[in-house]
């Protein structure tokens, strides 16, 4: 039953690949390619191509995909004062969540009071969840972006009354 070819230095024992599989589990990597002589592995997750040509999508293409005219107007400032509104905008490219998870309710809502420090989304940026706090005070007029949808750097998330 033992593989005579399964040496302490074999790189193909099964024990060994059972080990790097914990690992990656561990760790949350997607690849791992080990050589050893002429012999080599590669374990890769089914996802991991996934992640990456999203992360080249120019900013400026989601700007037309925008829902509401305003949101084009946010980073401006100026133009943004003649409505009174501030923007919450998305400091990276990634997906968007309002939630830490499918099951729990959400970080804010329309309506709801933020102060500076206050969570109010994550965007998931190559499988790491980034907390994203208002950085401003104010009440959540509209949430701008749809939960589980991929979002741009620079894109309004939130639509702000600072008044409120």
């Amino acid at each position: 039953m033992s593989n005579p070819s399964a040496g302490a230095g074999d790189v193909f024992d099964v024990r060994k690949i059972r080990r790097l599989v914990e690992l990656m589990n561990e760790h949350e990597l997607n690849e791992i390619d080990l050589r050893q002589a002429d012999m080599r592995i590669r374990l890769r997750r089914g996802d991991a191509d996934f992640t990456g040509p999203v992360e080249y999508v120019p900013a400026r293409a989601a700007a037309p995909a925008a829902p509401a005219a305003p949101a084009a107007a946010a980073p401006a400032g100026d133009s943004a004062a003649s409505d009174n509104f501030t923007y919450i905008n998305s400091p990276m490219v990634g997906t968007f969540y309002l939630a830490s998870s499918p099951d729990s309710a959400p970080f804010v809502k329309v309506s709801d009071h933020v102060g500076p420090d206050t969570i109010v989304c994550i965007v998931e940026a190559m499988k790491v969840f980034n907390e994203i706090p208002a950085e401003i005070s104010g009440r959540v007029v509209s949430v701008l972006a749809e939960n589980g949808e991929p979002v741009e750097f620079g894109q309004p998330l939130f639509k702000i009354d600072p008044k409120g």
